[in-house]
């Protein structure tokens, strides 16, 4: 449970940096309306492109793990802030009863044993478009639902409580970064030669394992600045 409460720390710390204090009540700091089922289902939109699911192009591709799993952090971000937006206005308690409850669910045992295979595409696939299904429909979303599929989504990627943690905590670095460097403006690079900002992080992340936080957020610091100084 430790890492799952570390995650929605800080989740909620990037979003009230982010959007300001109040955003669990749906709105920004600037006045611009939150719908993080909205960010949930364009995200799954994304993951699928990491699969070569067009039958009239590149039908022979390889899917790109990588990226796909990058997707699944980007989504789990939202369903935390979701969570931690739905506790707050329908006053089921805070961040730690979130971690509690997340805890005890079906799915979460299954994320604690290590998952170094990939299902198969179509399988993903569908999981991913079950996930949409979910926060698209006109009914009252059920969050243990939507947790529970998604972590069956990790255990089909190849990921488990580790490496989600791990990955979440590098692009919740990265989340900060690009914050802090004209994300907000338009005025950020998120291509560094040629590679999406995403891949130099994971791999940065990947090639050290006792790297921390703070370190990895230098690192980020001094490939950007070379990258802007070109």
């Amino acid at each position: 449970m430790d890492k799952i409460l570390l995650m929605l720390q800080l989740q909620n710390q990037l979003n009230d940096a982010t959007n300001g204090e109040d955003w669990t009540k749906g709105v920004t700091k600037n006045g611009k309306t939150i719908n993080w089922k909205r960010c949930i289902y364009m995200e799954c939109a994304e993951m699928v492109d990491s699969f070569s699911w067009k039958h009239w192009k590149a039908i022979d591709k390889e899917p790109d793990w990588d990226n796909h799993q990058i997707e699944v952090i980007d989504v789990w971000h939202f369903i935390m802030s979701l969570a931690i937006e739905d506790y707050s206005q329908n006053l089921k308690g805070g961040i730690e009863d979130i971690a509690i409850n997340i805890s005890q669910l079906p799915s979460f045992d299954t994320i604690k044993v290590s998952h170094k295979n990939f299902v198969a595409q179509n399988d993903v696939i569908a999981k991913v478009e079950k996930i949409m299904r979910l926060t698209l429909s006109e009914d009252v979303l059920d969050i243990d639902t939507l947790i529970n599929e998604f972590f069956d989504l990790v255990s089909m990627s190849g990921l488990n409580l580790d490496t989600l943690y791990r990955l979440y905590v590098g692009k919740n670095i990265l989340n900060q970064f690009r914050q802090d460097h004209g994300y907000k403006d338009g005025s950020y690079i998120k291509e560094w030669n040629g590679e999406e900002d995403n891949v130099v992080m994971k791999r940065v992340w990947e090639a050290n394992a006792d790297i921390t936080p703070d370190i990895l957020y230098k690192e980020l610091v001094k490939l950007y600045s070379a990258l802007t100084k070109s």
